[in-house]
């Protein structure tokens, strides 16, 4: 495999550009080689600016559920560029935005759009703390929220692939007010609430864990939580910046019939250009300047070409048939998982709707001591042995591998085709 102006790239971006990279993960430290370079990317498809062309299974890591350069919403783009970038006032196409996510959420009566997942939970936390009178907040082991002071204990995505210990840059002050307990355990969650319960502002979750791999909520734990909240007072808020508008077309709290005080987005919701949002019932989110007193502000928050391409992805999006994506997927992950085990190595692969994450064990994954414990020195030379075959996937055993509607049955088939011919 030639990486040669990858490689040149790499060096060049490490002498202006803080490890190389402008996000941690995609160093690829964690797999034990460099990164490649993305020249561009169509359909279930990129290449790199050496020529390869490769099967993409990382997607941007969610956003292009259309594929890369989907027609709709790269017209829609180009076509909202022509009338200018950035106004710093109000645009139609935000209103119209606004009103397709709001339909899209049974739980959800507004939303403010912002610029990236972080924002959004930041956002949701202050509002949460402002609307309670409350200060702590429930998080969980290896779900990732974004870098957000509050969250940055344990963590997952970047902060578990790195190893990176505690919360360095982060007062001691800041983070004691973030309590937590193991996904999926809700007797851990509910000693938190019998100490905490009068100063708990909210619960933040991911409903389906997306930062330490692909990791399913187990029956009752969801609801289990929305019960919590009710007794105590405090706010559910469900971070979906993976999940809505991928896991289904009104996110996971349609799928598992959640309805959360709080939701957060991103990643789909613009089409693959910077987004995010935060939304919830009108009582709180009327909180929010200027009808309320609870500031929060973005120059670029609104911005007319990430609301056209959010528009144009969501209109395309309403159409899909999302059961039939995640049946081809079901399908191509059990013979996926079938071709590892011949090979004589322990595997799980968790899956659900168009995601799914290969964890090198023989145990069930169902929190972040499990995913610490499969084998990621054996994932790194999966990851390398596929690359090499032309696939592309996260270079972390702490990520989610994503499909797509553009993802054919030849692209499953020479997935694992790569698959059989590997050695690990």
């Amino acid at each position: 495999m030639n990486t040669s102006r990858s490689d040149v790239l790499f060096a060049e971006a490490r002498k202006v550009i803080p490890g190389g990279v402008n996000s941690p993960v995609r160093a690829c430290l964690s797999v034990g080689c460099d990164p490649l370079f993305i020249a561009s990317g169509h359909g279930s498809h990129i290449l790199t600016v050496d020529g390869q062309d490769m099967i993409d299974y990382v997607l941007s890591w969610g956003p292009m559920l259309l594929g890369h350069s989907y027609p709709d919403v790269t017209h829609a783009v180009v076509e909202a560029a022509g009338r200018g970038t950035s106004y710093g006032a109000p645009c139609e196409a935000e209103v119209e935005l606004a009103q397709a996510v709001v339909d899209a959420f049974p739980a959800m009566d507004m939303v403010r759009m912002v610029n990236s997942g972080t924002e959004a939970t930041m956002s949701a936390l202050r509002l949460a703390r402002a609307a309670t009178g409350r200060n702590k907040v429930l998080k969980f082991i290896g779900c990732y929220h974004g870098h957000a002071d509050p969250f940055l204990a344990s963590a997952g995505s970047g902060v578990a692939t790195l190893s990176i210990p505690g919360t360095p840059g982060v007062p001691e002050a800041t983070v004691q007010d973030t309590l937590l307990a193991p996904y999926n355990d809700l007797a851990a969650a509910t000693d938190m609430f019998h100490l905490h319960g009068d100063d708990l502002a909210a619960v933040i979750v991911e409903p389906v864990a997306g930062n330490m791999g692909l990791v399913l909520p187990e029956e009752g734990f969801l609801k289990g939580l929305r019960s919590l909240c009710d007794a105590s007072g405090a706010l559910l808020i469900l971070d979906e910046v993976i999940t809505g508008f991928r896991v289904e077309y009104g996110g996971a709290q349609t799928r598992f019939g959640i309805a959360p005080d709080l939701t957060t987005l991103g990643k789909i919701i613009g089409g693959g250009l910077p987004v995010g949002a935060f939304g919830g019932k009108a009582e709180y989110m009327s909180q929010i300047a200027p009808s309320g007193n609870v500031y929060q502000a973005g120059t670029l928050s609104g911005n007319p070409l990430a609301m056209a391409a959010g528009i144009a992805t969501l209109r395309v999006l309403k159409r899909c048939d999302y059961a039939e994506l995640e049946s081809r997927v079901r399908r191509f992950t059990d013979e996926l998982a079938a071709i590892l085990r011949e090979k004589g190595v322990p595997v799980t692969i968790n899956q659900l709707a168009s995601m799914f994450t290969v964890f090198f064990t023989d145990k069930p994954v169902r929190n972040f001591e499990d995913v610490k414990n499969s084998d990621t020195e054996l994932f790194g030379r999966f990851f390398k042995a596929m690359r090499e075959q032309n696939i592309f996937l996260g270079p972390s055993a702490f990520e989610v591998s994503m499909v797509s509607f553009m993802h054919s049955d030849a692209d499953f088939e020479a997935t694992l085709e790569a698959a059989r011919k590997i050695r690990l």
